[in-house]
């Protein structure tokens, strides 16, 4: 967790890294945002159209053309080293990308900074994606917010035949509202099945903030 109101950052295990899943899906668009930005342009209608789809439906095929126009591996981890995402692995199959919690709230925090690389135009559209993701895809940081506050979110969710087909269950996003701005992350792995995994990456947001007083 970073809470943006104090400046304080909490982690568990924060520089363990975790395989991402589809949260990458963030760090894609952010790179996409940063390279429109440095040729001076907004997102092309096919650009745009593509990012919908990777955030509010975890569309793999768009991640994969968007990863593909980016540079791959090479151009994410150029894009990474200018959020300061110094934790972060990018693998050629983006979603084993690894991470940590750590550098997710700092890419989270980094999407709504008025100091950092994104524009205020970039940052309007990330949080609009991120904020209108599919119902069905709503779960995770979402179960943290309260009445009048908002959410931005992506999860990621992969059985992993490496691990008996054991499932990665990763929730990333911010909640924000009149007296709340801070940015959760939540990596995981091992679980039995995807709802069990969902309902213990809730249950550790929750007790997030019911510790923290956020």
């Amino acid at each position: 967790v970073f809470d943006r109101k104090t400046g304080e950052k909490y982690a568990y295990r924060g520089v363990e890294p975790y395989e991402t899943a589809s949260v990458v899906k963030v760090q894609v668009l952010a790179c996409l945002l940063l390279t429109a930005q440095d040729d001076d342009r907004d997102l092309t209608a096919n650009e745009l159209a593509l990012a919908k789809r990777m955030i509010r439906a975890s569309d793999n095929d768009a991640t994969t053309a968007l990863f593909g126009r980016l540079g791959r591996y090479r151009g994410i981890t150029g894009c990474n080293k200018r959020l300061g995402l110094a934790e972060t692995k990018v693998n050629s199959a983006w979603g084993l990308t690894r991470t940590t919690v750590d550098d997710q709230v700092t890419l989270l925090n980094e999407l709504a900074d008025a100091k950092g690389p994104l524009n205020p135009g970039s940052r309007k559209l990330a949080f609009e994606l991120m904020n209108t993701v599919r119902t069905d895809q709503d779960w995770g940081v979402p179960a943290v917010a309260g009445k009048g506050e908002e959410f931005t979110v992506k999860n990621g969710w992969l059985a992993r035949s490496t691990e008996g087909g054991r499932w990665i269950i990763n929730s990333v996003g911010r909640v924000t509202g009149p007296e709340t701005d801070v940015s959760i992350a939540v990596l995981s792995h091992n679980h039995g099945t995807m709802a069990g995994g969902i309902g213990v990456v809730e249950k550790v947001a929750k007790l997030t903030r019911q510790h923290l007083k956020y």
